[in-house]
């Protein structure tokens, strides 16, 4: 495996300027600000560099290029695999509600033989994740895992774009598959917040909108634990997401805000929020953040992997990046610490991490996550 990694700036343009891979290069995951990603000189220039590969990548709210984290760029990191074959579909999500049909096609365009991975990025708005990845995983035969991520949009959350090829629309998901037994992947995802306060039973949800804690509002019930913060709604719901424990379920799963309705007393989550669930109230923890980081990263990597994985694709969420603030580049130093120097770190801050928590256990949709994949040929 070859790998290019470059960054791409307003004020110092590309850095650096392409070197040999080229014509060789087979995939190219590129990772923007919306802005950004939308000048379509860039992704001209990006094809011109690089004429062979597959461009694949989303809209982001904040860049991970090694353990730099920046906003406003445009970062890509080009790949020869040597001894491994991909092929990237895509699909459009006409609305959230054709969530897991959009996850069960983009699985039926992928050819099953030789098949070890697959990697997704969605749209970060308009889909509900939850039923996403239950229509990539219903039909993926075992042990094939999934693993990616929901396109962002810094705070803002009026647009998120993914790029498969062709410039980069709202509304679409792409996957790419990866074929070949000289291919080792691994993926690890924790968190590292803190719940409190009582468990309260989810008396009234519909997929991911959530209505009713306990038979009252659930808005009114989070804007009275927010208090000032909650004129900045949905941008301040980042910093104080749900704790979502599910009956029957071993572990508990992170949600986080997308959008309220002061109309209708809800709250639109990136995934499902089941009633007859339990919801708690969650904070931020710092050092239990970053320690969560290098945790994922040290399950990416493995117990018994033989040095450095070539390529870690880091997605972590936007509410970590928040709430972090300027300390927001320990989590990525830390995932450097777990890794070693010679693995090429990229990514970006996301809506929503699809991965399972590790190796063999059920692909979930997360929340203020750090979620790894690495990747590695031997």
């Amino acid at each position: 495996m070859k790998i290019e990694s470059r960054l791409w700036t307003s004020t110092k343009g590309w850095q650096p300027e392409p070197q040999s891979l080229g014509p060789l290069a087979n995939l190219v995951f590129l990772f923007g600000n919306r802005h950004v990603l939308t000048q379509k000189h860039l992704l001209a220039e990006i094809r011109a560099a690089y004429p062979n590969a597959h461009l694949v990548g989303c809209s982001t709210a904040g860049e991970i290029h090694q353990t730099h984290v920046l906003d406003d760029s445009l970062t890509t990191t080009a790949v020869h695999f040597e001894q491994t074959s991909i092929k990237v579909v895509h699909t459009q999500i006409v609305d959230a509600a054709q969530s897991r049909a959009a996850g069960a096609e983009l699985i039926s365009l992928l050819p099953k033989e030789n098949l070890v991975h697959v990697m997704v990025f969605s749209d970060g708005l308009g889909v509900n994740g939850s039923e996403l990845v239950k229509g990539l995983t219903e039909s993926l035969p075992p042990p094939v895992a999934v693993t990616g991520g929901l396109a962002g949009d810094g705070a803002d959350f009026k647009q998120t774009l993914v790029c498969s090829d062709e410039t980069p629309k709202e509304g679409k998901a792409v996957a790419i598959g990866f074929y070949g037994s000289h291919l080792k992947v691994g993926y690890g995802s924790m968190g590292g917040w803190d719940s409190f306060g009582p468990e309260r039973l989810i008396t009234r949800s519909k997929g991911n909108v959530l209505y009713e804690l306990e038979g009252k509002s659930a808005l009114t019930l989070y804007k009275t634990y927010l208090g000032d913060a909650a004129a900045g709604l949905p941008s301040t719901a980042l910093l104080f997401p749900l704790s979502l424990r599910i009956v029957g379920q071993p572990s508990g799963i992170v949600r986080t805000i997308l959008s309220v309705d002061d109309k209708d007393q809800s709250m639109t989550f990136a995934g499902d929020v089941p009633e007859g669930s339990y919801a708690r109230f969650m904070k931020a923890n710092f050092e239990r953040l970053i320690d969560g980081a290098n945790g994922s990263a040290r399950i990416s990597r493995g117990e018994n992997e033989q040095g450095s994985p070539d390529l870690a694709i880091l997605i972590s969420c936007v509410g970590r990046k928040l709430v972090l603030k300027q300390r927001i580049e320990e989590e990525v130093e830390a995932v450097r610490e777990a890794l070693g120097e010679r693995t090429v770190l990229t990514g970006f801050y996301s809506y929503g991490e699809i991965s399972p928590f590790m190796p063999n256990a059920k692909c979930e949709l997360h929340n203020q996550t750090m979620t790894i994949t690495t990747f590695s040929e031997r």
